[in-house]
């Protein structure tokens, strides 16, 4: 809850303190041509870097030039080797950054990623319901058959995440494994199945909502402080979100009280140039009302959806960005140490860990994962994936 008052905390700051603080800041500096990576052609998320790329050389005249690629891996990949600037990466980013799932083997490991921006549009995440059975709230899924989408760890998640805001785990349903995502959506109209996490916005969920099954989204109650508690600690990175836009009725006038996290999640890593992080900030911020409609969710990138106490730190640059602008306090800047104190902690962690690392994967993972854990809490943090 505190995160969502802070939202709209932000959100309510008056439009001249932001406009002097914009006066005040720096000049945008960017390189002639910049790389990025993002998600496939058909993507929101490719759809929006396009948009940005757009701006950036009308108003700054920097190139832009966009790898799509297929998974997390494809994506963060080239980043990782420095051959671009940013990834417009999904969830993935924050598993990078703690060195879990697809990221706890001997080729990654923790990643020194920082944020730039992100974007929190209309849509949310959640677990899509046949709407034939009568779910209004997660605790309603006990015993109702669910959808485990084999290798991806992200959608899992998010399934197990909203599973433990209704007080339940994999054990209180019937999990139903499927090759992949689509794959699900198919065996939820087919009667196979009765759940699949996604967007509220994707083709499958459409279809399902024009299927004779129709569709329903489980409603998170924004007040309910020990189910937020319990999602949050399987999935610290989804936070409150009023849902307008999603297949079945949902819309501005029949919102759903629900949750969602950032996407795309715009990173670079710690070391990218100062003048380019904070160019970027300021001009994707200056310039908002110039790629704001060019692309679906990119209304999602104005400074109101700015979440300035998530779960990975920003660039410095950023940082001072905010600074210039007069919203950065001081419960901001605790927050921004203690994630990049984190982020340290896992680094070192990581170096002792491969001197004497095994070489099975499967037990590299294991050892690499119980260090990771023994690490944080002996620091007094949650380990968060143990």
């Amino acid at each position: 809850m505190r995160q969502l008052s802070r939202s709209l905390a932000l959100a309510a700051l008056p439009l001249s303190l932001l406009s002097a603080g914009v006066i005040q800041a720096g000049e945008v500096e960017l390189p002639r041509t910049m790389a990025w990576t993002a998600y496939g052609t058909n993507s929101s998320g490719y759809a929006q870097a396009v948009a940005i790329g757009n701006m950036l050389q009308n108003h700054y005249g920097t190139s832009v030039r966009i790898l799509p690629g297929d998974n997390d891996v494809s994506r963060m990949t080239p980043l990782k080797q420095g051959r671009v600037d940013l990834c417009a990466c999904g969830i993935a980013s924050y598993y990078g950054a703690e060195g879990v799932m697809m990221f706890a083997n001997r080729d990654w490991g923790p990643q020194p990623i920082r944020v730039i921006t992100t974007s929190t549009a209309s849509f949310g995440l959640s677990l899509a319901v046949a709407g034939d059975l009568g779910v209004e709230t997660p605790a309603d899924l006990a015993g109702k058959r669910i959808a485990y989408i084999r290798g991806d760890d992200a959608l899992n998640k998010g399934t197990e995440a909203y599973l433990a805001f209704g007080g339940l785990t994999w054990d209180d349903v019937e999990r139903v494994d499927y090759p992949g995502y689509s794959r699900s959506f198919d065996g939820i109209i087919a009667g196979d199945v009765d759940a699949s996490f996604t967007t509220t916005v994707t083709p499958p969920a459409q279809q399902l909502a024009s299927s004779p099954r129709g569709i329903s989204w489980p409603v998170l109650d924004p007040d309910d402080a020990e189910g937020w508690e319990r999602m949050m600690a399987v999935a610290p990175y989804f936070r409150p979100h009023e849902v307008t836009a999603g297949a079945g009725n949902v819309s501005a006038d029949n919102p759903v009280p629900s949750a969602s996290y950032p996407y795309p999640i715009v990173v670079a890593n710690q070391d990218l140039d100062d003048n380019v992080a904070y160019g970027l900030i300021k001009a994707l911020q200056d310039n908002y009302d110039d790629y704001k409609d060019a692309a679906p969710g990119a209304v999602g990138y104005a400074f109101e959806y700015q979440d300035l106490q998530w779960v990975v730190p920003f660039h410095d640059a950023v940082v001072a960005y905010y600074e210039e602008i007069g919203v950065w306090t001081d419960e901001m800047q605790a927050h921004q140490e203690a994630l990049v104190e984190r982020q340290e902690l896992l680094l070192a962690t990581w170096n002792d860990f491969l001197a004497d690392a095994p070489d099975d994967e499967n037990a590299f993972e294991e050892a690499w994962m119980q260090a990771r854990a023994a690490a944080l809490q002996e620091a007094g943090l949650d380990p968060v994936f143990e």
